[in-house]
């Protein structure tokens, strides 16, 4: 792997592992799909991809989860598969969100970013434990490479790589 990969997030399978057909890839990140996950996995034509990922904002069983995590940042990774070079190429796309209403949604704020990143938010409640000190138990957490690690290891598995766009078209 050289620089610029790891500079980029892009991920290469291990030796020895053949590459798949692009159906067979595109029905693995199709699998990753799970209805206990907050993402889902999706048809990405209408956004110029092949396949889309994105957190379950809209929905509303994953509304209340979104908003009580007081995310700050939400992601989108386009993907498009590139048979003949047996690569998916991935674009990574975050945006900034706010709570507005009563009750409260979360909204589009405008700053945007693009490329692979890492958002962690965990929340603690605080209590006094059985030895009567404090403790603190973690009641939630979000990790944004939760949407990103289970599709790059789909790829992987399949004996393709994983490339990040940063610049360029997807």
């Amino acid at each position: 792997m050289g620089l610029f990969d790891k500079l980029t997030g892009t991920k290469h399978p291990d030796d020895g592992v053949a590459p798949r057909s692009a159906a067979e890839v595109h029905a693995a990140l199709l699998g990753v799909n799970r209805s206990d996950v907050p993402y889902v996995v999706r048809d990405g034509a209408s956004e110029g991809a092949d396949l889309m990922a994105e957190w379950r904002m809209a929905e509303p069983a994953w509304q209340a989860v979104f908003v009580e995590s007081q995310l700050t940042r939400v992601v989108r990774i386009r993907m498009r598969l590139v048979p003949e070079d047996h690569e998916v190429r991935a674009l990574e796309e975050g945006w900034e969100v706010t709570r507005v209403g009563n009750p409260p949604q979360l909204k589009i704020s405008g700053a945007y970013s693009r490329g692979p990143d890492r958002t962690v938010s965990r929340h603690y409640s605080v209590r006094r434990g059985d030895s009567g000190g404090l403790e603190a138990t973690e009641t939630f957490c979000f990790d944004s490479s939760e949407l990103r690690n289970p599709l790059q290891e789909a790829v992987l598995e399949s004996g393709w790589t994983w490339r990040s766009v940063v610049f360029g078209k997807l």
